[in-house]
């Protein structure tokens, strides 16, 4: 019996240094693993050179059974390059963007990315023509990526199933609708789950919202968490003792997606913790990953803030490869979780930094759906507020447990994690769709 292949629209997919990467790596290799042959289509690795960069160590966990199909799609928005600008643009650089942006949401009404409607389209029928999917599997965000699956279900009948990991319909960040159902979008997306064969979604709040939002196809709807990425590149994290002479060393691992004004407040909170505690006189707060995109990373506002505060040991130090993330955990007492949104943002960083061990502080708004994944972790310090003056004592209270917390107790913290791990979150989707289509049975995730 031939395998059933499965083509998957992957759009941050390795060796692109996105955080939406681990995602798709972990479940075209969780496919593979339960027998199916697995195409992916993604972008080129010159495009993630142009925006957030590339991580070359991820190329060593891809399968090598997947078929990957680079696409050469490229923003132009983040082109460096000044001799290939326009005169509208070299002279009038909004009004150029502006016209951008119209021109995107020709073809499928997203910024950015709509006008990628087609060759990825094209680049799924061709795909299909020379090997028939058995199924499609696409990821968000971007949506555009949605059409292509919706277009070839249309045209030849092929099942397919939207990974939306967040939301289209909900502005998740704020927490307010996104776009109206009358909209070109909201009619899209009705088309969308009225044909869908599974969507996934990150957490039970977005999928309990989408429930009520298509009430009809409330059943096709599951939870697909993101989880830890102890196997996905990352070795055990050694327990690490702090040393109270040397102080403590406080860590933000991640993009920094959150508004300047957070970076600011974080560092002010030091400042006024480290004034309050003689061990955090002698401590540390390092910031490592990518910071903004194209010609502003790594050179933006929050690299000036942290830098304006380097005279209080506040660092930037860079991005990290996946296969050094391990070697950074174990240089570091305390983890700094600071996320955006709130009841409907986990974030996947959650998952990585409750497997360390290690105390975990938080810094994000008190309804913020990482609670739920928090509020048993034995090594927690919550945040009452995101105000200055509560994230100084959130400092404050994490230095104590680093000192005080027991070897038993970080292995506890460390233990609680083990559920969330990455493959064990995809596994139980890739099982459900496998012994519908006909897959072997899964190999154990190694």
């Amino acid at each position: 019996m031939n395998a059933p292949h499965l083509i998957y629209l992957a759009w941050g997919f390795p060796p692109a240094a996105k955080s939406c990467t681990y995602r798709m790596l972990a479940t075209a290799n969780s496919f593979v693993r339960a027998g199916w042959d697995v195409t992916v289509i993604t972008l080129s690795e010159q495009t993630w050179v142009r925006e957030h960069g590339l991580d070359p160590s991820l190329m060593e966990l891809v399968d090598p059974r997947i078929e990957v199909i680079r696409l050469p799609l490229f923003r132009d928005d983040l082109d460096t390059n000044i001799r290939s600008y326009s005169r509208l643009r070299a002279q009038r650089p909004k009004e150029w963007m502006r016209w951008q942006r119209r021109l995107d949401q020709v073809d499928f009404p997203e910024a950015v990315f709509g006008r990628w409607r087609k060759p990825v389209t094209e680049a799924l029928f061709a795909a299909h023509e020379r090997r028939p999917a058995d199924l499609v599997l696409t990821s968000a965000s971007p949506y555009t990526f949605f059409a292509p699956a919706l277009a070839l279900h249309e045209k030849e009948g092929v099942p397919f199933v939207l990974d939306y990991r967040d939301a289209w319909a909900i502005d998740i960040i704020n927490d307010v609708p996104a776009f109206s159902p009358s909209s070109r979008r909201g009619r899209i997306e009705q088309r969308l789950m009225e044909a869908v064969d599974e969507a996934w979604f990150v957490n039970s709040p977005i999928r309990d919202a989408y429930a009520r939002l298509y009430p009809e196809q409330s059943d096709r709807m599951h939870v697909v968490r993101n989880g830890s990425d102890v196997a996905v590149g990352t070795d055990r994290i050694p327990l690490r003792q702090p040393d109270l002479e040397q102080g403590l060393t406080f860590g933000y691992l991640g993009t920094i997606t959150f508004g300047t004004d957070r970076t600011r407040d974080i560092c002010a909170a030091w400042v006024e913790a480290r004034s309050r505690n003689e061990l955090l006189r002698r401590s540390r707060l390092e910031f490592r990953g990518h910071v903004g995109a194209g010609s502003a990373r790594g050179t933006n506002t929050h690299a000036r803030f942290i830098h304006q505060y380097a005279a209080h040991d506040v660092s930037l130090d860079g991005p990290v490869a996946k296969g050094d993330t391990a070697a950074v955990y174990a240089s570091w007492d305390v983890l700094v979780l600071c996320l955006v949104g709130g009841r409907y943002v986990t974030s996947g960083k959650v998952y990585d930094y409750i497997s360390t061990g290690l105390p975990v502080m938080s810094v994000h708004e008190r309804d913020h759906a990482a609670r739920e994944i928090l509020q048993d972790y034995p090594l927690w310090v919550a945040n009452e507020s995101l105000e200055v003056e509560d994230i100084a004592d959130a400092f404050v209270r994490a230095a104590e447990m680093a000192t005080g917390a027991t070897v038993e107790q970080r292995e506890q913290a460390r233990e609680y994690a083990h559920r969330y791990e990455r493959y064990a979150q995809i596994q139980p989707a890739v099982d459900r769709l496998s012994a519908r289509f006909g897959a072997s049975v899964p190999e154990p995730a190694p």
